[in-house]
């Protein structure tokens, strides 16, 4: 557990350190020591053999002091008190002349949303090597039009202890395995590529299940079959129809970074000042859930000490709330919601999404397949591009499919879709009945820092979407 790694016989004595924290904190208006160790290992599997082997230990701690706006942060691998001490000295800079009033400490939670057990010691090295090198045999024996399998499998163990003034301590212990299958085919000189992959918190026995990785095999060939397949893109405005589960993605980028607190506050959002105004169309709700268990983006407690929730957003096309860590709430006179979260000790904390997703509507998927004259069929993306403040955005598309008079056509390829998040949200108008979550895969990048996230979305239909595409 956290508290033995940091403190103990060979570690730091606690109450000195909580002393530390207390001085440190003197006068701000909140603020935490955040006290991290970390495990890592990833194995790399390429051209039939085995291409790359880590593991590596991080640790140390980051301290914060914040007085209104301004925050004074400073980090350090050495974890020891007298580094502690040095980086007191550093942030009680931002409460000097500031009359802070030190802000109520997190709630508690009893919950607990993954095991503690260190994931990376649930599987021998054997095993692993093993793994990949059955995914690599599997992968080639179903097709022979298969030219390269790579794969790869990584875990991490992740210690926290979060230490306020007054003697408020917070502590979680995090594991995260994710499983990635990439699949090169070749017919008459073409080349196309598909890509599949898992992970959550929680241990590496469900990812050597052969149900799963063949599973993941399965679906990485049948993307890159498709694309074989694929003709030119066509281009111009039409309806398109989103699938569930992955694209959430796009949602996530294009509306859900527009929802965090801090962009909010500044008023650099879309979304600015638009609380309890319609955003979406009728029927759209969108919320932030960090409680699902086991999952990539979920967490039993924030990066400040917050249990995580369920944050409605948008509600039947109404903006209900933002995403917010406790500096962004405080000032804007609201609630923390849990959505404080950093990459590591040596990165402040900000507003960030958990598992954000859109909840499914009543129409089946078939249905809104059929409504469409021409148009066309996202089932998967790759990339992208958002401006936060306006919402405009740029995805390609990795499997796509042209629509025609109801009914799926020919796969496409080098799809784009380009539009504005706020005014695509008032362009949904079909909603399916299939809402899903994506594989376990997300990383979501803010600031220079990337965080595990999910996302997810039912299938739906939103008109007025340019296509870029590639067809003469």
């Amino acid at each position: 557990m956290s508290s033995d790694i940091f403190f103990g016989e060979e570690g730091m004595d606690r109450d000195r350190v909580q002393s530390l924290v207390d001085d440190s904190l003197k006068g701000a208006d909140d603020g935490e020591l955040f006290l991290e160790h970390r495990t890592s290992e990833m194995f790399a599997f390429d051209d039939g053999r085995l291409k790359a082997a880590t593991f590596d230990t991080t640790q140390g701690f980051g301290l914060r002091a914040v007085s209104g706006e301004a925050t004074g942060y400073a980090h350090a691998t050495e974890l020891s008190e007298d580094a502690i001490r040095r980086a007191g000295q550093t942030v009680q800079a931002v409460t000097r002349g500031h009359s802070g009033t030190v802000a109520l400490p997190p709630a508690r939670t009893n919950r607990k949303l993954y095991s503690d057990l260190d994931p990376l010691g649930s599987a021998n090295f054997e095993k692993k090597v093993k793994l990949l090198g059955e995914v690599n045999a599997y992968a080639r024996s179903k097709d022979p039009r298969v030219k390269q399998v790579s794969c790869s499998i990584a875990g991490e163990w992740q210690n926290v202890e979060i230490m306020r003034s007054g003697g408020e301590v917070y502590r979680d212990t995090r594991p995260l395995v994710r499983l990635n299958v990439s699949v090169v085919v070749e017919e008459n000189g073409r080349q196309e590529a598909g890509y599949h992959g898992g992970g959550g918190r929680e241990s590496y026995e469900s990812y050597l299940d052969a149900k799963f990785w063949r599973g993941a095999v399965d679906e990485a060939l049948r993307q890159a079959l498709v694309n074989l397949e694929s003709v030119p893109a066509p281009a111009g405005e039409m309806p398109v129809v989103l699938g569930p589960g992955w694209p959430g993605v796009l949602l996530h980028e294009a509306i859900g970074h527009g929802l965090e607190g801090d962009f909010n506050r500044k008023k650099t959002s879309a979304f600015a000042g638009l609380l309890g105004e319609r955003v979406a169309a009728p029927g759209v709700t969108v919320v932030d859930d960090g409680t699902i268990a086991n999952r990539r983006g979920s967490l039993t407690i924030d990066d400040e000490g917050t249990p995580t929730g369920r944050t409605v957003l948008i509600e039947d096309g109404i903006l209900k709330g933002y995403m917010q860590d406790r500096q962004n709430a405080r000032l804007m006179g609201m609630k923390p919601t849990g959505n404080g979260r950093r990459q590591s000790f040596s990165c402040s904390v900000m507003p960030r999404m958990t598992n954000t997703f859109m909840l499914g509507g009543s129409t089946p998927p078939e249905e809104i397949l059929s409504s469409v004259d021409r148009g066309i069929y996202a089932v998967q993306f790759g990339g992208g591009e958002v401006d936060i403040t306006n919402g405009k955005f740029v995805f390609s598309c990795t499997e796509a499919y042209l629509i025609e008079n109801g009914r799926v056509g020919p796969a496409i390829k080098g799809a784009t879709l380009i539009g504005d998040g706020p005014v695509a949200l008032k362009h949904v108008k079909m909603i399916g009945n299939d809402m899903k979550l994506d594989s376990g895969i997300g990383i979501c990048g803010k600031s220079g820092q990337s965080v595990p996230v999910g996302v997810g979305q039912p299938t739906l239909r939103i008109d007025g979407l340019t296509v870029g595409g590639t067809a003469a």
